[in-house]
């Protein structure tokens, strides 16, 4: 992803060099996940995340950013209040690096030091590339969990998202806008945890594989039975973003009234 970040930067130098309708900013707050270690909480908090964006704005109301987020998501089955997962015992971390385009509309007319309003609500829409590793703790090691095919599938490094949500923003003085924002995505993979269907077979059950295939013996449980329900059954991932966005806006009085 670092070609990413690298075409980012070079966007940023050139755009606002050519124009002054352009805004520039950051964004960082909690992660969120929901998935076969997560099945319907989708604002429990389970990681970090920081980001970059550059935006054109086309008028008061609309406005493309290309938008580049570092963030991790993570799970556990053992903090479930269910007694079946506790028994599956599970884990998984995942660092996700996302590039993506979305599309901004302002509920009020909206540019911060040239307009009446110094707020409005927003919503916004999407879509983007994310790049994923889901890995678990072994023996005191962090392991890879995509070679191991824990499942018995392959899948890839990276995967389509659609994101979405909605914001507020406000003008804290001149050109510098303080928002709040939440946002999820919408995946194409049901990996992002490394879990979603049955659990499979080992020719080594010392294997990595293996042993973080079925961890139900470390809790006392098991061993659980091949072909058996390991995931959730539900076919994609969801992850979302939710915290503080700060950005300043190349605004000039031609530019908009």
């Amino acid at each position: 992803m670092r070609k990413y970040a690298a075409l980012l930067l070079l966007l940023l130098t050139s755009f606002v060099a050519r124009s002054q309708t352009w805004e520039i900013g950051g964004s960082a707050g909690a992660a969120a996940y929901v998935g076969d270690l997560n099945t319907n909480n989708p604002f429990k908090p389970n990681g970090g995340f920081g980001g970059v964006f550059v935006k054109r704005n086309f008028d008061r109301y609309l406005g493309l950013r290309l938008n580049f987020v570092y963030g991790q998501i993570s799970g556990a089955d053992s903090t479930s209040h269910i007694e079946q997962f506790r028994q599956r015992n599970l884990s998984f971390t995942d660092q996700l690096k996302e590039l993506s385009l979305i599309l901004d509309f302002h509920f009020m007319s909206y540019i911060p030091d040239a307009g009446k309003n110094i707020y409005t609500p927003y919503v916004f829409l999407g879509a983007g590339i994310t790049s994923y590793n889901p890995q678990a703790m072994l023996d005191g090691n962090r392991i890879d969990l995509r070679p191991l095919q824990t499942e018995g599938t392959a899948y890839g490094t990276k995967t389509l998202v659609i994101p979405f949500g909605a914001g507020f923003k406000y003008n804290i003085g001149g050109k510098w806008t303080l928002g709040a924002e939440l946002g999820y995505r919408y995946t194409n993979t049901d990996f992002l945890d490394d879990v979603s269907g049955v659990y499979r077979t080992f020719p080594n059950p010392n294997s990595n594989g293996a042993r973080l295939a079925d961890r139900s013996g470390e809790v006392g449980a098991g061993p659980a039975i091949i072909g058996s329900q390991r995931g959730d059954f539900k076919s994609k991932d969801l992850y979302g973003f939710f915290g503080l966005t700060i950005s300043y806006t190349f605004v000039t009085s031609k530019c908009y009234y």
